[in-house]
């Protein structure tokens, strides 16, 4: 026999209060009450105005947020919309009773990370797993050095950033476009003066045919170069001239188009460098026009020889990830044995028994001295 349901439903017959509507089994229930959320919320306030400036948003919504969206790998839009429709989320935040809006806007978390900063991040990522200096405590109880307890395990990596895979002809392609726009915007037509050429039909269709070809010799690669730099050089002194005009008058371009002038500036300078050198490498090298910092890193792997993004150095202790090191340039992961041994004793009043990594950590033990329990 079927029962009949009613499948109908009235916003208005959906209402409750979080407290008492909510199953304490769930996992982000159980889990908002394992936070320390005031000490968190003191280094998150360590960088805001007590008397000046807007009201800000509670400490806990914006952190419980930093935690969702990490823990659920989602993006700042999708972190907002999942909180706006899960009363669980919203319980986590601090909310008493569900509601149906943003908590805030989605480009808040840029301004967020901006705020917080490496450091801070480090000091609540060390607060949320327990290891506040000189009180935590390690599991492994059981060591015949009673100087030497518990295990550091360290490794780097790198966290590949949202671009594309960069290639000269294509970096200085997308550096040709955005300069042609920049001269849409400054040109203003003048009886008698004809607008600065740029070839950007021909200089697209160059491109469109070089990039067709699937593996282009180098004596391709590099007419296509050639020809994107002579493009760009030629866009750059029309810009020159162009703002000429507007000497003591309202500048034209907006912040972000004057950024991106620098930066492909910088940029042409850089592969011109490494054109009439033949060269493949440079000092902070720009492999992103919108995204600047970021540098090839050489990893040396099997499935990539380059990645490109942040070089972190991380520690493991007691199955517990702490992030020692992050930087946009590449650098040597064995200079962090050293501080990440002496940030452990720190912790946890003596040294570890064992200090756990690649090759590169025991040569740099052996070679400084730094570790005198075994490297393995």
């Amino acid at each position: 026999m079927i029962k009949q349901t009613n499948t109908s439903q009235a916003a208005f017959d959906f209402n409750f209060t979080l407290c008492n509507s909510l199953s304490p089994n769930n996992r982000w229930f159980q889990l908002a009450d394992q936070i320390p959320w005031e000490a968190l919320g003191t280094i998150y306030e360590e960088s805001l105005s007590m008397n000046e400036g807007a009201p800000t948003i509670s400490s806990r919504v914006v952190i419980g947020a930093l935690i969702i969206k990490h823990m659920k790998n989602l993006s700042d839009e999708e972190t907002i919309e999942d909180i706006r429709e899960n009363p669980y989320y919203q319980y986590f935040l601090g909310y008493s009773s569900f509601q149906y809006r943003q908590v805030f806007a989605p480009s808040l978390f840029v301004e967020i990370r901006k705020r917080l900063g490496f450091e801070k991040l480090q000091r609540i990522n060390e607060t949320f797993l327990g290891f506040t200096e000189g009180k935590a405590e390690s599991s492994d109880k059981d060591s015949d050095d009673p100087g030497h307890k518990g295990m550091l395990i360290m490794d780097a990596t790198v966290a590949p950033q949202d671009i594309t895979y960069p290639t000269d002809v294509g970096l200085l392609n997308e550096s040709r476009e955005k300069l042609e726009k920049i001269i849409d915007e400054l040109w203003v037509p003048t009886p008698g003066k004809i607008k600065p050429r740029t070839y950007r039909q021909v200089a697209h269709k160059t491109y469109l045919d070089f990039s067709r070809r699937r593996k282009p010799q180098m004596k391709t690669i590099r007419k296509a170069i050639r020809g994107q730099l002579g493009y760009i050089n030629r866009n750059l002194k029309h810009i020159e001239t162009l703002l000429d005009i507007y000497s003591g008058k309202d500048f034209p371009l907006s912040h972000n188009q004057l950024r991106q002038l620098w930066i492909i500036k910088e940029c042409y300078r850089q592969q011109d460098i490494m054109y009439k050198t033949e060269t493949h490498s440079i000092p902070d090298r720009i492999v992103s026009i919108s995204q600047p910092y970021v540098r090839p890193i050489v990893r040396g792997k099997s499935k990539a020889m380059t990645e490109f993004g942040a070089k972190l150095s991380a520690s493991v202790i007691d199955g517990k990830v702490i992030l020692d090191r992050l930087s946009w340039d590449a650098y040597n992961e064995s200079e962090d044995l050293k501080p990440a041994v002496e940030r452990y004793k720190e912790r946890f009043g003596y040294s570890p028994e064992s200090v756990n990594g690649d090759k590169i950590y025991c040569l740099s033990a052996g070679r400084q001295g730094t570790v005198k329990t075994d490297v393995t």
